[in-house]
């Protein structure tokens, strides 16, 4: 079996080349150290296809140019698989000038040939190949043209073999783009009259100074109702009444002679707790098929380079504003969409940042302590919350990226590709590896934790119990005084925050345990409105829940996921102290 590397400018077609030429014969991890994403596929049991992270150059400024450098080094790579977009030869050529260095035997792979030929460019394989020193296939990989060509070379190794040229060896990349130039003039020829293709008519209206930030809006707005309100949310919300309401109901009845501890756990500890992933796995896939949707048609290097102006007082990129957008409905698939990001400190910041945008999870909480204690004013209030966690991200991005972060700058280099309609079998297959990886990795820490919250709720030093005997009201004892400074100092309320942890919803529903059924007119006895405002404060900024905590594990690792939620913690009692003091001083 050879190894072949594949590699390319980002939006130039490599990861639907990838999904074409290796099928469902995919292995996707993350590289050593880094949380680049790897991904490997088999092609027809002969091939090994290593599809590298898209880059522009080999100068190993970023950790993706490092993973593809070393890869190429030591990786016993056969043949380099080089996809690079056919109408944009000039700027993507000076890859394969670089690859060229690796004295591989290289396949270029000119992808968008009917862009390019659109553009009235007529390109002389023959003559390309033999100046280039490689194996020339022309493609349309939106539309499967030209892929038998490409396994047909692959499988039968009818490829040039490669030595290094002197004409390659440049010490600058003015000579690199000299060569390139001189090489292009000799290989294609343009159509005097010039074509303005769709693309361009598209960007007219896409682009425009007045009407980018519009339609920007509303494509971001479809996605969020695509995602939480049409298709992903109805869909969990038909999964966890399956799960509620049908698997446990019935095995309520199946198991009414087991014993009480057994049965609890089993339907509150381990059924509940891969339940509370499983509900999540529409969201995810309906995000990730949104997201794929704006990377395949070319549309997202558009989107990030109109929000890069204001996302870079951040320190991100204009990509990161996709993130912080959808966290709104759900921080856990807005982490994991970091991943569209080229840049591992974009990926680092924005999931460290997404957090503090207001999830749904939250709004019962805000709904049931805004009709409690500020009826009129409901909306106001949740309006209020919602723009403070946005004032914290802005603050807490220009923070990170001064101190934190202060180092590791990097330029936005983006390129505008033609707009394509997506391929369907590459969607299909990008977003299924997506939902698996969500299920098989944080969904197996989410149910560690289930299990031991469950213990906790229900069991004291003698034996088991109710909540108000259990290990977890000592514990809401213990910590109860970090929380009287912020006015809410009561084990009943510290318990509730604890149980956040699991999701946010909880809160509520740890509450109705505690302090009854009718909580509107119970609360006003254990809060003030103040005191009410600066704890809504609080649940809005701390500690995130267990499945994002899971999911920062599994994409950045433990350090950075209790980073993540120490310093969330820490704001979240720094705001509400001054909410509150300050608060009370004025009243």
């Amino acid at each position: 079996m050879i190894t072949a590397a594949l590699l390319g400018n980002p939006n130039v077609g490599k990861t639907t080349l990838f999904n074409l030429l290796t099928g469902s014969n995919q292995y996707v991890g993350n590289w050593a150290g880094v949380t680049i994403e790897k991904k490997e596929g088999i092609l027809n049991n002969s091939v090994r296809i290593v599809d590298l992270p898209g880059i522009y150059a080999m100068d190993t400024y970023s950790n993706e140019e490092k993973v593809a450098k070393d890869f190429l080094k030591n990786g016993d790579v056969d043949v380099i698989i080089n996809i690079v977009d056919a109408s944009n030869l000039d700027r993507n050529l000076y890859l394969t000038t670089e690859l060229s260095q690796f004295n591989k035997p290289i396949i270029l792979v000119l992808n968008m040939i009917d862009v390019a030929k659109d553009k009235g460019m007529d390109i002389n394989f023959d003559k390309l190949s033999e100046k280039l020193n490689a194996t020339i296939i022309p493609i349309v990989a939106a539309k499967g043209k030209g892929i038998d060509k490409v396994i047909d070379v692959l499988t039968s190794g009818n490829f040039l073999s490669h030595s290094i040229d002197n004409d390659y060896q440049f010490h600058t990349e003015k000579e690199a783009y000299s060569y390139i130039e001189k090489v292009l003039s000799e290989c294609v020829t343009y159509s005097d009259k010039h074509i303005i293709t769709n693309s361009e008519k598209i960007d007219n209206f896409t682009l425009n100074k007045y009407l980018a930030y519009p339609i920007f809006l509303g494509i971001l707005y479809l996605i969020f109702k695509l995602t939480f309100s049409w298709v992903g949310q109805p869909l969990a919300d038909l999964l966890d009444s399956l799960v509620n309401d049908v698997i446990i109901a019935k095995l309520d009845i199946l198991m009414s002679s087991s014993s009480p501890w057994f049965k609890s756990l089993l339907l509150n500890g381990v059924i509940g707790g891969v339940g509370s992933v499983i509900v999540f796995l529409p969201i995810i896939l309906t995000l990730f098929l949104g997201i794929s949707v704006l990377e395949d048609s070319g549309y997202m290097a558009r989107a990030a380079f109109i929000m890069d102006k204001f996302m870079r007082k951040l320190g991100l990129s204009g990509k990161a504003f996709i993130p912080m957008i959808v966290g709104f409905g759900c921080s856990v698939p807005a982490v994991m969409s970091a991943r569209t990001l080229e840049s591992e400190k974009d990926r680092k910041l924005t999931a460290l940042l997404v957090p503090l945008m207001s999830c749904n999870a939250r709004l019962p909480v805000y709904g049931l302590f805004a009709a409690a204690f500020f009826p009129g004013r409901e909306a106001l209030v949740v309006i209020s919350l919602y723009a403070i966690g946005v004032l914290m991200a802005f603050i807490i991005g220009i923070l990170f990226k001064n101190t934190i972060f202060k180092k590791d700058e990097e330029p936005f280099i983006i390129e505008l590709p033609a707009y394509k309609m997506p391929e369907i079998k590459s969607l299909l297959i990008h977003t299924f590896e997506k939902g698996k990886g969500f299920l098989k990795k944080a969904g197996t820490i989410i149910f560690s934790v289930s299990v031991i919250i469950w213990f906790l709720s229900n069991f004291n030093f003698t034996g088991m119990t109710d909540i108000n005997n259990s290990l977890l009201s000592y514990i809401g004892k213990i910590v109860s005084p970090i929380f009287a400074p912020l006015g809410f100092g009561t084990w009943q309320n510290s318990v509730s925050l604890l149980t956040g942890i699991m999701a946010k919803e909880v809160v509520v529903a740890t509450m109705g345990v505690i302090y009854g059924a009718n909580l509107q007119s119970i609360l006003p006895t254990a809060f003030t409105p103040l005191s009410a405002y600066a704890f809504l404060v609080f649940v809005l900024l701390y500690t995130p829940c267990i499945s994002l905590v899971a999911t920062m594990k599994k994409e950045y690792g433990g350090k950075m996921a209790a980073f993540s939620a120490a310093y969330q913690f820490i704001l979240a009692w720094v705001v509400s102290f001054l909410v509150y003091n300050i608060g009370k001083f004025i009243i």
